[in-house]
C-alpha cells in the first residue's frame, strides 16, 4: 500500500469511527413526520399523509420518527460522499455511487415516460372507462374514446418490431416519421427563437425618451447591444479580409465575444458552487446536525 492510500485509509477509518460514535451517543440524521388524515371535499374516502416537521417538534402529538425517510437520508449522505470521493481519485465508492445514480435516473425516467405517455395519454384516451375503473380512478367522466390515438398505438407496435429477429425493418417507418415530424417542429421553433426573435431584439432605438426626458441608461444599453451584435457579425464575416476599418470592428467583436464567454463561464461556475454548497449544507445540517441555520433543532 502506497503512502497516499495509507493516509486516505486512516482518514476513512477515523471518520467512520467518529460517525459511529456520534450516531450511537447522540441524535443525528433522523427525520420526524406528522401523520395527518386527509379527506377531499365531497368525498367519503380518506387517507393518511406524512408531512416532515422540524426535529424540535418531535414530542408533540401525531409526530413520530420516519424510519424509511431516515434510511433514505443515510443513503443520500453516503451517496454524496461516494460521489465526492472522486476528488481522491477513481475508486470503488465513486463507481458504486455513479452506477446507482445513473441506474436510478434511467429507471425513474423510464417509469415516468411509460406512465405519462402510454398509460395516461395513450390508454387514457383509448380506454378511458377501463382506466377509470383500474389504474387512473381520477380520470374525468367527460373523457371519451378518441379514435385518433389508434395511429400512435400502431406506430408504437411497429417500433417494437425492432426487437424481432426478422422484423426490424418495420420499425424504420415510424422512426422515420417521428424524426421527420420532430425535426420539422423543432426547426420552426428554433428559427423563430434563435433567428427571427434575435433580429427583432436587435432592432432598437439609439435615443430612448421616458416621460418626455432623455433616458441615457436605456439609450446606452441599446447602443451597446446593436454595436456588439454588429461587431460580432463582422468578425464572423470571412468574405472580406479583416484589415483597416473591418479589422478594427472585428477586433471589437472579439472583445464582446470574450466578455460574453467569460460571463457565461462565471455563471456556470457559480451554478456549480451553489450545487456543492447545497450538498455541504445537506451533510452538515440535515445529516450530521452540526449546523442549524434555520433553527430546526432549537430547544431540543
Amino acid at each position: 500500500m502506497n503512502r497516499s492510500a495509507l493516509i486516505w485509509t486512516i482518514v476513512v477509518v477515523l471518520a467512520g469511527g467518529w460517525l459511529a460514535f456520534r450516531a450511537a451517543s447522540q441524535e443525528m440524521a433522523k427525520v420526524y413526520v406528522r401523520t395527518d388524515t386527509v379527506t377531499p371535499e365531497g368525498s367519503d374516502k380518506s387517507w393518511t399523509k406524512s408531512v416532515e416537521v422540524f426535529a424540535r417538534e418531535r414530542n408533540e402529538a401525531n409526530i413520530s420518527l420516519s424510519l424509511p425517510r431516515t434510511i433514505g437520508m443515510w443513503i443520500a449522505a453516503f451517496g454524496t460522499l461516494g460521489i465526492m470521493s472522486f476528488l481522491w481519485g477513481d475508486n470503488v465508492f465513486y463507481k458504486v455511487a455513479e452506477a446507482i445514480v445513473v441506474g436510478a435516473s434511467a429507471a425513474y425516467a423510464m417509469v415516468v415516460y411509460f406512465w405519462t405517455g402510454i398509460v395516461q395519454n395513450l390508454f387514457g384516451n383509448l380506454a378511458p372507462d377501463l382506466m377509470r375503473r383500474t389504474l387512473i380512478p381520477g380520470t374525468p367522466e367527460t373523457e371519451e374514446f378518441d379514435p385518433l390515438y389508434i395511429i400512435p398505438l400502431i406506430f408504437g407496435v411497429m417500433m417494437l418490431m425492432r426487437l424481432l429477429p426478422k422484423g426490424g425493418w418495420i420499425s424504420r417507418w415510424p422512426l422515420a416519421f417521428f424524426i421527420g415530424f420532430t425535426s420539422g417542429i423543432k426547426l420552426v421553433g428554433f428559427l423563430d427563437a434563435d433567428f427571427v426573435r434575435q433580429i427583432q431584439s436587435t432592432v432598437l432605438s439609439f435615443v430612448v425618451m421616458t416621460d418626455g426626458n432623455f433616458d441615457w441608461r436605456a439609450s446606452l444599453k441599446n447602443i451597446t447591444i446593436v454595436v456588439g451584435v454588429s461587431a460580432c457579425l463582422v468578425y464572423f464575416f470571412f468574405s472580406v479580409e479583416h484589415k483597416g476599418i473591418v479589422g478594427g470592428i472585428a477586433r471589437l467583436g472579439i472583445w464582446f465575444l470574450m466578455i460574453t464567454f467569460g460571463a457565461g463561464f462565471g455563471y456556470t461556475v457559480m451554478g456549480r458552487i451553489a450545487l456543492i454548497s447545497e450538498r455541504l449544507k445537506f451533510l452538515f445540517d440535515d445529516w450530521l446536525w452540526i449546523i442549524d441555520p434555520v433553527g430546526r433543532r432549537i430547544g431540543m
